[in-house]
């Protein structure tokens, strides 16, 4: 005997099209039956458009997301005798800011869960970068996740299939019906996803700019503003920091190249704008987690949070020791003249790295680890006319025109006094308590 559905899609879809209220049942029976297969992919479509046009209150914003983490299973930190923090980036061109942070803050004694993803178009993926590292493995069991969070305090990894299953299937939906932005969506795919694994506290990095997906920094507010409520509303202690990319963040950009950066970092160096933003994320995730007042530079300087990085590595399999990757081929772009750089635009030079290889354009293609771009001067540097500005990586001599078309008019060469065109400050704004 077939189970009669408490609801109808289409007339929910109606509903949301004409700009009425889901109520709770509503947005819990459409979340399940869309998992199971009942609510057609087509259905599911109409619906994420009207929510795209017509919005969801902070209520039905909750409730759809509790709804995704009621899909999956739930993961439990408490065992584990000591409190967890994590960060989510919403992702930018050159943002490697995971692979020392998650070392840095575990160094503390705050164990850090984080849960990563791959990189699709011109945004990279963590799981990508560490892969480009001989014998390092992203997917892990459950236990022996729980064993490195014991062990060495800190792990990042690919996320379980039973983790918000809803959104595995919604967020596939949404990248091919153009409803990408739609911020109640992408606070609850984030956020189901973060409260269902488990995190005590959880710091957001929410990005506004050329290279991020979200260009508007008042738009980047907004998300970020939802997805703390969020957070608040499900007992997780949340902040958010709004940080610029307009710029790519560091030299790098691609997968190898930005372990390389990020182990710069780990070793007292690396670019100032990466190191910046690290410790800034780090101070967030401790004081979130109860320490607000350690010296999170020094465990930078001193080598202990490269001490942890290093058996991190070591424990998913991988050789912290081992030669990176390199590209069989190079192209050097030159300055055409002295001055001042005063534009380098974050995201056509993503386009460019994910050109060369070191990104993808569907989610089954693989990525080539050494390819991507090494940066050589960034806005407000002075340059001679011939010096290196930037140098383009690949394994294929045939990839580099299409990713100088995409960096054409991309970067600017002024004088002395000339306005600097980099987005303002790194860190433009915190929301949160």
């Amino acid at each position: 005997m077939s189970t009669v559905e408490p609801f109808d899609a289409v007339d929910l879809i109606r509903a949301k099209r004409d700009g009425h209220e889901l109520e709770t049942p509503e947005i819990d029976w459409l979340v399940d039956a869309y998992t199971r297969g009942y609510v057609a992919d087509e259905q599911m479509s109409a619906m994420t458009m009207a929510i795209f046009l017509n919005g969801m209150t902070r209520r039905e914003i909750r409730d759809l997301t509790m709804a995704m983490i009621a899909s999956g299973e739930r993961m439990d930190f408490s065992g584990l005798g000591k409190p967890t923090s994590d960060k989510h980036s919403t992702g930018g061109v050159g943002d490697k800011i995971t692979l020392p942070l998650m070392p840095l803050v575990a160094t503390f004694g705050v164990a850090v869960p984080q849960l990563s993803g791959r990189g699709l178009g011109h945004t990279g993926g963590t799981l990508d970068k560490l892969e480009s590292i001989p014998g390092w493995r992203a997917e892990i069991t459950n236990d022996e996740m729980f064993a490195q969070l014991r062990d060495v305090g800190g792990v990042i990894c690919a996320a379980g299939a039973g983790l918000a299953p809803a959104d595995k299937k919604l967020y596939a939906l949404r990248d091919i019906t153009g409803t990408v932005e739609a911020i109640p969506l992408i606070a609850s795919s984030i956020m189901s996803k973060k409260i269902a694994e488990g995190t005590g506290a959880l710091v957001l990095d929410v990005k506004f700019g050329s290279g991020a997906f979200l260009t508007d920094i008042d738009r980047s507010r907004e998300l970020a503003r939802t997805m703390v409520e969020l957070g608040e509303d499900a007992g997780v202690a949340t902040s958010a920091l709004i940080t610029n990319m307009n710029v790519p963040l560091g030299l790098t950009i691609g997968n190898a190249n930005e372990v390389r950066e990020s182990v710069e970092v780990l070793a007292g160096g690396g670019p100032s704008d990466v190191r910046a933003l690290t410790v800034a994320l780090a101070r967030e995730m401790l004081a979130l987690a109860g320490q607000p007042d350690v010296d999170v530079e020094a465990a930078l300087d001193d080598g202990r949070a490269m001490d942890t990085w290093r058996r991190a590595i070591r424990a998913q399999g991988g050789d912290p020791d081992a030669p990176m990757p390199a590209a069989r081929e190079q192209h050097v772009v030159t300055a055409e003249r002295d001055g001042v750089l005063v534009e380098q635009q974050a995201l056509p030079f993503g386009i460019a790295a994910w050109r060369l290889g070191a990104g993808r354009a569907r989610k089954q293609d693989p990525v080539q680890h050494a390819a991507g771009i090494d940066l050589h001067a960034k806005p407000g540097d002075v340059v001679r006319k011939g010096e290196p500005l930037f140098t383009l990586h690949a394994d294929e001599p045939a990839r580099f025109a299409r990713a100088l078309e995409s960096v054409e008019g991309a970067w600017r060469i002024g004088d002395a006094g000339d306005p600097i065109d980099d987005g303002g400050p790194l860190i433009a704004d915190r929301i949160g308590r």
